[in-house]
């Protein structure tokens, strides 16, 4: 007997990518080689954030080394390949396109000594050097919970640190690899957040893979618990066949009281929506204007 698949409902919907800026970035991105979770991971808000001159770029290749069941990343082997002039890339990419805020993010490489953290900083650190101003987030793996390779993030300074614990500690071993676990990112956002309590700390729920809602307020206890500042809440959506199913499709309503709730439990903010990614346009309009606000308190 062939089990029910879920319709996608009306509120389910994304823009086709269009226009002016969106054509900018995808040449600029495909001339120099560049990947991005934006176009790896199927994101439904390419159009949007494209269009409005945001993306987020992916670093070290498109290949991850994991297989979480909820991801459209190819999974792979890269054997220690790596592009060292990306970081280089990067940065000059970034000083073309003329934004404000960046998100940067990668593959899981554990066939690297340093989980690809170096390369990462060395990312960050270029961009910083060309464009002392541009706002930079991060969103990284959990490099195994190595605190040598997350000292090297927080050394290179980013204004914001994000790290996803993608769903409620009872499905995480059914949705991630083996080898990320939920304690695990916890663990990784608290030992950022104690180094260096002046970066944001930020993380991110699918919703709509069979958790509780007991299990989800859990969750979001667990995230204020290691000091977290920034959560955000989206629709799981099944990429492939070979993916996990979709059990539910949360309403929009339900996202809003989700917003609510946590920014209650004292989260800076919350970005929940049925389209809502880890790394969204809104939300990073909206840590810009924060971290603006906070510099100008201290007078840097």
């Amino acid at each position: 007997m062939s089990k029910t698949v879920l319709r996608k409902p009306s509120w389910i919907k994304s823009q086709i990518p269009s226009g002016k800026n969106y054509h900018l970035i995808k040449g600029l991105l495909a001339n120099l080689k560049l990947s991005t979770v934006c176009e790896s991971a199927n994101c439904p808000n390419i159009g949007e954030c494209w269009s409005g001159g945001t993306a987020t770029l992916m670093l070290m290749g498109d290949i991850c080394t994991r297989g979480c069941r909820f991801c459209n990343v190819k999974t792979g082997n890269p054997r220690g390949w790596l592009d060292e002039k990306e970081p280089e890339k990067v940065a000059f990419t970034l000083s073309r396109l003329n934004l404000s805020y960046v998100v940067l993010t990668s593959v899981n490489r554990d066939d690297l000594e340093d989980e690809g953290a170096g390369h990462f900083a060395k990312t960050i650190q270029l961009v910083k050097k060309r464009q002392p101003y541009l706002l930079i987030e991060v969103l990284t793996p959990d490099f195994k919970g190595k605190k040598d390779c997350l000292q090297k993030i927080i050394w290179a300074r980013p204004e914001v640190f994000a790290h996803n614990i993608e769903t409620v500690e009872s499905l995480s071993r059914k949705v991630r690899d083996p080898r990320a676990n939920y304690k695990q990112s916890l663990n990784v956002l608290e030992f950022v957040k104690n180094q260096e309590p002046s970066i944001y700390t930020k993380s991110s729920l699918m919703l709509g893979l069979g958790e509780s809602h007991s299990e989800v307020l859990s969750a979001l206890k667990d995230l204020r618990a290691v000091g977290c500042d920034v959560v955000t809440f989206g629709q799981y959506l099944r990429p492939q066949k070979r993916h996990l199913p979709v059990q539910r499709f949360i309403p929009p309503e339900e996202f809003k009281e989700w917003k609510q709730t946590a920014e209650n439990m004292g989260f800076v903010y919350c970005a929940s929506g049925p389209l809502v990614r880890s790394s969204y346009r809104a939300g990073e309009f909206f840590m810009s204007a924060l971290i603006q606000k906070q510099r100008m308190k201290n007078g840097s």
